[in-house]
């Protein structure tokens, strides 16, 4: 992994605990998600920001790592900065929960590897 590859998984990562905070000042609930305007925006910047930082990591990286979805996660970045009105919520939610604990323990795998 080169030292690039490692200041971006650095960012993705502080990117991820973010939502994770932001998740927790709202209780981690999903009510107070689907009412709150200020929730979902903060949740789909991370996301965002993950999606820009995911494009600029080496083909060399992802290649040799694909067990993470690095196009989906590019195509999110794009579904939320251009069709921000066709935005499913739901699925918003389920990657919160489901796809950036992954990402988090991945990074923090990555990280602790290069470490060593």
């Amino acid at each position: 992994m080169s030292n690039n590859d490692s200041s971006i998984l650095k960012y993705i990562l502080k990117y991820c605990m973010q939502i994770n905070e932001t998740s927790a000042e709202f209780d981690n609930s999903k009510d107070r998600f689907d009412e709150s305007a200020t929730f979902r925006n903060a949740i789909c910047l991370c996301l965002l920001q993950i999606g820009e930082l995911v494009s600029v990591l080496s083909d060399d990286f992802k290649e040799n790592n694909p067990n993470i979805q690095w196009r989906e996660i590019k195509l999110l970045r794009n579904i939320v900065a251009h069709r921000y009105g066709q935005i499913d919520y739901d699925i918003i939610w389920d990657i919160c929960f489901t796809d950036v604990p992954e990402l988090i323990d991945f990074c923090n795998q990555k990280l602790e590897e290069l470490s060593q």
